[in-house]
């Protein structure tokens, strides 16, 4: 009956978590139909915001057009719908965190809220990053390269696929800073291994340009460039506030004490200290306690007599112990043992 008690309280806890998962989702689909409904009002005026950069750079005569026919009505929803996301994010975080907080412990949830706080932050600054920054450049350099003759007239759906592109590229890029705190204070790498992988890592950035913009070089380099200054930055943070930081081994903490147990890292090419009482030879005259003194031959010579010596000495006495042993087994076995002289 206990063994049907304790599954019954299991299925019931998975039940409820299972109940409470379903809620917080609810909850996040509901905020973002909210935001959808008050913006999709304004989705003309949100989509001319958009392309606004574009629009200010293209020659006099020309403008945008829609070559699908759905595109006049699917392009805006399409975009408001992310922008009701984008805007969500605060209360969606929120809401995951309220779901997985109580199975952390009091000092992951001491990093944790600055890092989402930052990752938001750094997240929308991506955006206006490529907003105000990169789509002027952008735009005003392939509107300047155009043939002569040929008139630039962007479709608005090929224009939003490019956009969210870009948007999310440099959300995702902003977040190299606190990726590089998270591998640092969790004791994956320190900083100076870090730094001693820089161009590794400004090569990889180009790559991640690559792989995340379209197939163009300045666009490629106004990604690269960014990731790799934040990556300093990151850097730079993680020296700061992880300066001098100990390794702990937190074994449990509840809201009463903390259990840790602290266990010593060595570096790479460090040697682990000598215990004090370690046990030295009588007649050993060197000097312990300077790690930089150097044994001269003769004292090497010396060192390796004695150790033969007392190799010697040990053999010795190991074979008067056998015959001792020898001895007291024929004793046992009733012969008088023979006189030794």
């Amino acid at each position: 009956m206990a063994v049907e008690e304790q599954e019954k309280e299991k299925e019931q806890t998975l039940m409820d978590h299972l109940i409470e998962l379903r809620d917080r989702l609810l909850h996040m689909v509901l905020a973002i139909l909210i935001v959808f409904v008050c913006l999709f009002a304004f989705s003309e005026d949100i989509f001319t915001i958009a392309a606004e950069p574009l629009l200010n750079l293209m020659p006099e005569g020309t403008s945008m057009i829609a070559t699908g026919v759905t595109s006049p009505f699917l392009v805006p929803f399409k975009l408001v719908l992310l922008l009701s996301v984008l805007l969500t994010i605060p209360y969606l975080l929120h809401q995951i965190w309220s779901f997985i907080a109580p199975g952390l412990y009091r000092h992951e949830k001491r990093m944790a809220v600055p890092l989402l706080t930052s990752s938001i932050l750094l997240f929308y600054c991506g955006i206006a990053f490529a907003y105000y920054v990169i789509f002027p450049i952008l735009f005003g350099f392939f509107i300047g390269i155009a043939p002569e003759g040929v008139a630039v007239m962007t479709d608005i759906g090929q224009y939003l696929d490019f956009i969210i592109a870009i948007f999310f590229a440099f959300g995702i890029a902003f977040e190299v800073p606190v990726a590089t705190f998270i591998l640092i204070a969790a004791g994956i790498t320190t900083p100076d291994k870090l730094a001693g992988k820089r161009p590794y890592i400004i090569i990889g950035a180009f790559v991640i340009g690559m792989l995340l913009t379209p197939p163009d070089v300045i666009s490629q380099s106004l990604l690269a460039v960014p990731i790799w200054l934040l990556f300093e930055l990151g850097l730079l943070m993680s020296r700061i506030f992880l300066k001098g930081k100990k390794t702990e081994n937190v074994i449990m903490e509840t809201d009463d004490f903390t259990m840790i147990e602290e266990s010593s890292y060595f570096h790479e090419g460090d040697m682990p200290d000598e215990p004090a009482d370690k046990p030295q030879h009588s007649n050993d005259t060197v000097d312990d306690s300077d790690d930089e003194h150097e044994l001269s031959d003769e004292e090497m010579d010396r060192l390796l007599d004695e150790a033969e010596q007392e190799e010697e000495d040990n053999s010795q006495r190991d074979d008067e112990s056998t015959d001792e042993n020898d001895v007291a087994d024929s004793s046992d076995d009733g012969e008088l043992p023979k006189k030794i002289d």
